[in-house]
C-alpha cells in the first residue's frame, strides 16, 4: 500500500469473495492485529473464534436475515466476542479489535466485511447472539459483538472520492447547527 490514507480510500466492505484460500501466515497476521489492539485499561476482554468450516459458515449466515450474505461465500470468518465481566468497555474493545483485523487484511490485499450480531435477531426472531453462542459453544456470559468475514475480493470497487466526504459532520470547538436559509 502507498500509505494508510490511500488504503482507507480504497477499503470497502466486501461481500463476494473468490475461492482462493488465505495463506496461513496472513491469517496469523490478521489475528495478531486483533491481539495487538488497544483496550480499556489493557483488560483485553475479547475472544476470537476462527471459523473455516463451510457448513458452519452456512449456519452462521442464518444469524440474521440481512447483512450476513458474506458468510455464505467466505472461506474464513472470525467471531469477535467479549466479556462484560472482564470490562465494562468490552463492546468498544471488541469493535477496535475487529476493525484492526479489517485494516490489517486490507493492507495484505484481503477483503473483509463486518457482520453485526449484538442486538440483532434471526429471521425467526431468536436473539442472534444466542444463536451464534449455541452454534459455537460460546458461554452465555460472553457476548458476541460481530463476525468479520475475510477473503480475496470478487468485486471491483472504486476508491472513495474524497470530495464526497461529509465535512458538515465535523464541528470545530463546539457543535454548530447549520442556519436554515
Amino acid at each position: 500500500m502507498d500509505n494508510f490514507h490511500e488504503m482507507l480510500l480504497r477499503r470497502h466492505s466486501i461481500r463476494r469473495y473468490t475461492d482462493q484460500p488465505i495463506d496461513g501466515n496472513d491469517v496469523k497476521t490478521i489475528l495478531e492485529a486483533a491481539l495487538l489492539s488497544p483496550s480499556s485499561k489493557s483488560k483485553r476482554p475479547w475472544q476470537f473464534i476462527v471459523v473455516e468450516d463451510k457448513e458452519m459458515l452456512q449456519k452462521l449466515s442464518q444469524a440474521k436475515p440481512a447483512g450476513s450474505i458474506s458468510l455464505k461465500n467466505t472461506g474464513l470468518a472470525v467471531v469477535v466476542a467479549g466479556s462484560p465481566e472482564e470490562s465494562d468497555m468490552f463492546v468498544e474493545d471488541c469493535t477496535v479489535a475487529a476493525l484492526m483485523m479489517q485494516l490489517q487484511a486490507e493492507a495484505l490485499g484481503i477483503g473483509s466485511c463486518w457482520v453485526q450480531i449484538r442486538g440483532r435477531f434471526t429471521a425467526d426472531g431468536e436473539n442472534s447472539e444466542t444463536y451464534v453462542q449455541e452454534l459455537l459453544g460460546i458461554p452465555y456470559s460472553t457476548i458476541v459483538e460481530c463476525i468479520v468475514t475475510f477473503g480475496y475480493s470478487a468485486e471491483n470497487r472504486k476508491p472513495v472520492d474524497p470530495e464526497k466526504l461529509l465535512w458538515e459532520k465535523v464541528h470545530i470547538g463546539e457543535w454548530k447547527q447549520e442556519q436554515a436559509e
